[in-house]
């Protein structure tokens, strides 16, 4: 924005300072940054049910904290420049994640995580002190068969359980983060599962289901 002739300071810290100025001109080509929600959204779902997925368009800086959960649980990753390879993961270790602000493990992150959870050998926690009432995936979930639970709603404590015999039911994605949660769950699950109210998942991730059937194909 300053290149287009803004006038704004302040950025890094907690007060951002912007002055009006009569007009701002396009001096300079910008390119959007990747989206690391989404980014570690496909990461999560490559280690839950892939068998080699390579995720490109990422900045592997931006995820270094979702990175580090990932390989701590023993996922297969090789982290590239610009991209990330997830090979098949198995025999895979419970873990405890604090949701922190960035460049901590984003809390829009933990309810994706979830599900590949439901692989790990035994339990595992996550403290979510950004959003502690992030738990509406939580009742869809156990639906599918998982064994997950808010264990304190004030703490953003969730207590997730190896559930390796996922079945597909009807749920409900109550918004963005909480369907993709479903969707990897339902691509784990045995039999059919229906998302209701997809269109909150369409709404954060792009292309989605061609991204999906593009992978089926290969």
């Amino acid at each position: 924005m300053n290149n287009m002739g803004a006038n704004i300071r302040g950025a890094g810290t907690d007060v951002i300072r912007i002055e009006g100025v009569p007009t701002l001109q396009a001096r300079n080509t910008h390119t959007i940054i990747p989206d690391r929600i989404e980014a570690g959204t496909y990461l999560s779902l490559a280690a839950a049910v892939g068998n080699g997925v390579l995720v490109t368009n990422v900045i592997p800086e931006h995820l270094e904290s979702f990175v580090a959960k990932l390989e701590e649980m023993g996922c297969d990753l090789t982290v590239y420049e610009d991209s990330i390879y997830v090979g098949p993961s198995s025999q895979l270790k419970p873990i405890q994640i604090k949701v922190m602000p960035y460049p901590g493990f984003a809390t829009d992150l933990q309810q994706p995580i979830t599900p590949l959870l439901f692989k790990a050998q035994g339990q595992s926690i996550i403290i979510d002190t950004i959003y502690p009432q992030r738990v509406k995936h939580i009742s869809q979930l156990n639906k599918l068969g998982g064994n997950v639970k808010s264990k304190d709603t004030e703490e953003g404590i969730i207590v997730v359980d190896s559930s390796p015999h996922l079945k597909g039911a009807k749920v409900d994605a109550g918004e963005i983060r909480a369907g993709a949660a479903l969707l990897i769950a339902g691509l784990m699950a045995k039999g059919t599962t229906e998302i209701f109210h997809a269109e909150n998942i369409l709404r954060g991730y792009g292309s989605l289901v061609d991204k999906l059937s593009g992978l089926a194909q290969m």
